[in-house]
């Protein structure tokens, strides 16, 4: 393929598709991958008082493409990072979110192919999924991996500045004017022009994905989503003056994308301009 598929989201397989692109043409990648925690149980709970302040109606994830053996999610993990690796530019790197259920696979795979791990990154959510059964400590993070292709040279882009003196007022773990560290509090909750058209069961706020895009990348470049789900890493591209790449394989997530895509300029984020401190009024009604 000579030229990209540009500003489109591709309905097929990740790793089928990735391997039509040819090598190291992607300058960011974002991979929200299944994680692999379809199991047990199926939890439901409505908005009751226990949950007030927690982002509404809540269901666990029990999804056939998030049920893997851990032999096949191994395999598969190899397989999407393998492309992965392959199509980013040595300039680019790639942001990967997970949970304990997967992220220690992801990490080790990671150094088998030769992915370089710059930071793991926690992600405080402080209106996390209550712990239902009373039978373990409240899971409130994710974990996210920067990582670059790796090799002699570090040549991935970074945008210290930004990373220093942006506008994070939402977050009240990051200083004005200091360094930004690892551990970012952003809230899972969503603005209602995020959810409009449509939503997925483990979408995340276009607030993370825009400070990822925008540390890690320039306008203009092409940043490409493996697993685009709704559509939340083209729709935060789109936003920041990136171009965008989105492979998804159910097609009703496909047609969410698309609206979603069409409306990005008139619903920009928001929710993502308030202080910390009206943020927190809105995520506890």
């Amino acid at each position: 393929m000579n030229t990209l598929p540009i500003n489109t989201i591709i309905h097929g397989e990740c790793v089928a598709e990735m391997r039509k692109l040819p090598d190291s043409c992607i300058d960011l990648i974002i991979a929200d991958p299944p994680y692999n925690l379809s199991k047990g149980g199926e939890w439901k709970w409505d908005n009751s008082v226990e949950l007030q302040g927690m982002g509404g109606n809540w269901n666990k994830v029990m999804q056939e493409w998030d049920d893997f053996t851990l032999e096949a999610y191994m395999e598969f993990t190899k397989a999407w990072l393998t492309e992965a690796r392959r199509i980013l530019k040595p300039t680019g790197s790639m942001w990967i979110f997970g949970t304990y259920h997967n992220i220690g696979i992801i990490n080790v795979t990671c150094q088998i192919l030769g992915i370089e791990i710059i930071n793991e990154v926690v992600w405080y959510k402080r209106n996390a999924f209550p712990n239902l059964a009373g039978r373990r400590l409240t899971a409130s993070h994710e974990t996210i991996l920067w990582c670059n292709k790796g090799g002699k040279k570090r040549e991935y882009y970074f945008d210290y500045e930004y990373s220093k003196n942006g506008d994070f007022s939402y977050d009240s773990l990051k200083t004005p004017g200091k360094q930004m560290r690892t551990v970012w509090d952003i809230s899972n909750n969503k603005d209602k022009s995020e959810i409009a058209y449509g939503k997925h069961p483990t979408q995340k706020p276009i607030r993370i994905l825009k400070r990822m895009i925008k540390l890690a990348s320039r306008e203009g470049d092409a940043v490409l989503t493996p697993f685009s789900g709704s559509g939340s890493e083209c729709v935060a591209a789109k936003m920041t003056g990136r171009r965008y790449i989105g492979i998804e394989l159910d097609r009703s997530y496909c047609d969410i994308a698309v609206e979603r895509l069409n409306h990005a300029e008139e619903n920009e984020d928001q929710l993502g301009q308030l202080s910390l401190s009206q943020f927190e009024s809105e995520a506890a009604k």
